[in-house]
């Protein structure tokens, strides 16, 4: 294997740099996310990304929704993980705070959907890894056997 990137993360047989840009937005749009409640959801979203071992990257409450870009492991899906940040948070922030119930109708925060844009790594470099993936494996395995037809251009 190449050496590892800054950028890039592992598992015990995986390396992966999966990024994503998230905006998502408290039901209504109400600009709720204010003061004490504000640093309040930080808290939150941090503890419940160091549950799942999503690292935050970059994250910030506007008044009316929140950007995040996270790297997400491999394991977890987006909408998987998405559906869990969101429906815990809503829990811990009604835990703490019993007097958004009346104005959020219930147990529900946050809107239905969200924004997701991945974000990853340039084509030059996926292009060199592609390229020198068959060397690795023959170093790693310590094979010297080597096709002489390449299976995509049969040359």
């Amino acid at each position: 294997m190449p050496p590892k990137n800054d950028d890039e993360s592992s598992l015990s047989h995986t390396r992966w740099n999966c990024m994503f840009h998230i905006v998502f937005t408290p039901k209504y749009r109400r600009k709720a996310i204010y003061a004490k409640i504000r640093t309040d959801i930080g808290k939150y979203i941090r503890r419940l990304c160091e549950y799942k071992e999503v690292e935050i990257v970059e994250a910030h409450a506007m008044p009316d929704h929140i950007h995040m870009l996270v790297k997400i492991p491999p394991k977890i899906s987006v909408s998987s993980f998405m559906g869990y940040l969101k429906g815990k948070s809503s829990l811990m922030i009604f835990d703490e705070h019993a007097n958004l119930k009346y104005n959020y109708g219930g147990r529900h925060f946050w809107s239905e959907g969200y924004y997701v844009s991945t974000v990853g790594l340039n084509k030059e470099t996926i292009k060199k890894y592609i390229q020198n993936q068959e060397l690795e494996d023959q170093v790693k395995d310590k094979r010297s056997i080597k096709e002489y037809k390449d299976p995509f251009t049969g040359k």
